[in-house]
């Protein structure tokens, strides 16, 4: 278990963290203290899951054995720097900022005992896909809390080399909106040919959870999977080939590497630099 964890950055991702880790008792809220500037956004935090709450990201982190960074990429060079005299040289540090490497991180703390991951805001009901590495300076110890608050959030998945997080940031960490479009515009298309919106919501977000988790279970490609519903000359097939007229594949492919060059971006020298 974490006995004190720190989260510098209140948004959507760090408040998604902090609930599977106490859903899952990776730590307990009382020990949770999150730093945040904006005060309405910490009245929610702490009424909402019980946690502390501080306009202070240094004396957050103070005492901290696990500090997770949740701010914006673009904020790391005011963000960070102020934490060095605060954070314990024996502390883990997580970052979940998108395309920042390590040893941008490392340099602007001070700090070597770090975790890059890249989680996803589906960590909010523990079915995140969370990808992370590790500094070789990270204890076993604390390998093992990174791993436990990650699990808590849902799938998680250690490599080796740092180089695929931005991959990763591209997949499960930009994914879910991806996903979330698709689900969009399937309802909107079952409501085009008639059904009532809530109904095609029902339906849709079902038919979707439920192909997932075959794709999951089901020892075959995806590919085997969708000629198992595409009859020839019926209604699958002919939905399908005009899925691939409008380029469709084409599409989600190229949002995938418009997501990942993004990320590369992000992690540039000056990425972090006010504008």
């Amino acid at each position: 278990m974490i006995r004190k964890l720190a989260i510098v950055g209140g948004g959507a991702m760090g408040e998604a963290l902090l609930a599977a880790a106490i859903a899952q008792d990776v730590c307990r809220a009382g020990a949770i203290v999150v730093g945040e500037p904006v005060a309405s956004r910490r009245a929610h935090l702490a009424e909402a899951h019980g946690i502390g709450v501080d306009a202070d990201n240094s004396a957050v982190v103070a005492a901290a054995d696990v500090a997770i960074l949740a701010v914006k990429p673009q904020q790391i060079q005011a963000a960070l720097p102020p934490l060095q005299s605060a954070l314990s040289q024996d502390a883990l540090v997580i970052s979940i900022m998108a395309g920042v490497p390590l040893g941008a991180i490392g340099s602007l703390l001070d700090h070597r005992r770090l975790v890059r991951a890249m989680p996803s805001i589906l960590a909010t009901i523990s079915e995140a896909a969370t990808v992370w590495t590790a500094t070789g300076a990270t204890t076993a110890e604390q390998r093992a809390q990174a791993q436990a608050l990650f699990q808590a959030a849902g799938l998680e998945l250690f490599v080796p080399d740092e180089h695929y997080l931005d991959m990763a940031t591209a997949v499960n960490g930009s994914g879910p909106g991806f996903v979330f479009l698709l689900l969009e515009a399937l309802i909107d298309g079952a409501v085009r040919v008639g059904l009532p919106r809530d109904t095609a919501a029902a339906l849709i977000v079902q038919t979707v959870k439920g192909s997932a988790l075959m794709a999951q279970n089901e020892d075959k490609h995806v590919a085997e999977l969708r000629n198992l519903v595409t009859s020839p000359g019926g209604t699958t097939a002919a939905g399908l080939q005009a899925l691939e007229e409008g380029s469709v594949r084409a599409a989600v492919q190229a949002a995938v590497m418009a997501a990942y060059r993004r990320s590369q971006e992000l992690a540039a020298p000056d990425a972090g630099k006010s504008d």
